[in-house]
């Protein structure tokens, strides 16, 4: 079990090798195109561990394994001659450092318009997950396990969905649909301005998960899952009249059903049945499922197949909403102590890459490819930062320099900011390595 979950930890390698590949690649060729020589292009941040000279570019191996870099001639200002950045107008020089967070948008692109085209899009739905005495929600009738639907008229599929629209609506009233056992149901609140801490704008929590088909693995021998007549190989169809889409969905009602018997329908032989499953009281959401039986689910998701004219304006579709998404994940990193454990190294991203390649009923490559999309989304926004040694601080120089009418900050001044901030992101980087390696050896694990 142990070298399973290594042997797909370490999927995360490669991935990461591209998207810094890729991500210098972009500094590299803009260099090239603005007449820059480029003197070295390395993998990792230094002390060398080897260098080859080719094509009289430098290339490198560095021991300290996070990131890369491309050095070009009068990067530190010093060289003034025609082939050197430092001569290079700003304008040119905003091109060589924005190149790289624009390669890995158009690779995520890429790799999205890939997936979208041979795999088809996955359908997520959002469910309430709890609800806050006296909140907007509350007072609008919403009760945990509602399927967020519709607000003021736009399809909801993802939490970020819902923490958009009741923030750019803070203060209006909004027209939500919800779906509870199976009925629409049309209600109104009206997001607050300043919630109280931790509530958010309507005051519940969220929860997604992909749209599929729920299969039985196996079952507990005498369970009541056996007793109402399931057997593996059964789909779930639905419970409590609500499709069983998802997992949400089904131990929702489960729940709901403590110390009572659920109605249950199931396929079997491509037949549509029905029965009632007594569901044990006083159990939790997720040990709903093992008290009632079901030992093992699966769940294979059932993509929507894109019309070929149709794929490449659904890829950007798709990978804005995943850009998106992300900015809101990483407004919400911060909001709390919680959420910053979730940081991670490239030890921490082996060990979520192992943990998705291992609950995932996606095909592998579709895993990996969708874990490189919102790493390369990261890697391309973090990097536009405006933080000294990353490339937006760069920028931030740059941009200073055109509001001073062309006068440049002295060069050693820059650079020992530069230098200040690499040492620092290093040193972070360690640190987030050491709570990555605390995360295994306390066997924490990053997926719910």
């Amino acid at each position: 079990m142990f070298s399973s979950s290594l042997l797909n930890g370490l999927y995360i390698v490669p991935v990461l090798a591209v998207l810094i590949l890729v991500h210098e690649a972009g500094h590299f060729f803009a260099a090239r195109m603005c007449g820059v020589k480029v003197e070295e292009f390395g993998i990792g941040i230094p002390p060398r561990a080897k260098g080859w000279m080719w094509k009289d570019v430098l290339w490198s191996i560095n021991w300290i394994p996070f990131g890369g870099f491309v050095r070009v001639k009068g990067e530190d200002g010093a060289n003034v001659e025609s082939d050197s950045m430092n001569a290079k107008p700003p304008h040119q020089r905003a091109f060589f450092l924005a190149a790289g967070a624009a390669m890995n948008v158009l690779l995520a692109i890429l790799l999205m318009t890939i997936v979208v085209g041979v795999q088809g899009v996955n359908h997520q739905r959002t469910y309430i997950d709890y609800v806050a005495s006296g909140s907007p929600a509350a007072k609008a009738g919403w009760k945990v396990g509602d399927r967020l639907v519709e607000i003021n008229g736009k399809t909801v599929e993802t939490t970020s969905d819902v923490s958009g629209q009741t923030r750019s609506h803070a203060g209006e009233e909004m027209t939500v649909i919800i779906e509870r056992r199976g009925q629409l149901v049309s209600t109104t609140l009206t997001p607050r301005d300043n919630p109280p801490k931790g509530e958010g704008r309507v005051g519940i929590s969220m929860d997604s998960r992909f749209v599929g088909d729920i299969l039985i693995e196996t079952l507990e021998p005498g369970s009541p899952a056996e007793v109402a007549g399931l057997l593996p190989g059964d789909k779930f169809v639905s419970i409590n009249g609500r499709q069983a889409s998802d997992f949400l969905v089904l131990g929702y009602e489960l729940e709901r059903y403590q110390g009572f018997s659920a109605p249950i329908e199931y396929m079997r032989d491509g037949v549509i049945n029905s029965t009632r499953i007594e569901v044990p009281g006083d159990t939790g959401t997720m040990d709903v499922f093992l008290a009632t039986g079901f030992s093992e689910l699966l769940q294979k998701p059932t993509p929507e197949k894109i019309p070929f004219l149709e794929v490449i304006p659904r890829g950007f579709q798709e990978a804005y909403r995943t850009t998106i998404a992300m900015i809101q994940s990483i407004r919400e990193l911060f909001s709390s102590r919680e959420n910053l454990s979730q940081i991670a190294g490239p030890i921490g991203m082996g060990q979520l890459t192992s943990e998705l390649v291992e609950e995932s009923a996606l095909p592998v490559w579709v895993t990996l490819a969708n874990l490189a999309i919102i790493l390369s989304l990261n890697l391309a926004l973090l990097n536009l930062l405006p933080l000294p040694a990353l490339d937006g601080g760069r920028l931030l120089f740059v941009l200073v320099e055109v509001l001073r009418g062309g006068r440049k900050i002295s060069p050693e001044k820059e650079g020992l900011v530069h230098f200040a901030g690499l040492v620092l992101l290093i040193g972070f980087m360690f640190v987030v390595g050491f709570f990555d390696v605390n995360r295994i050896i306390d066997g924490k694990s990053f997926l719910p």
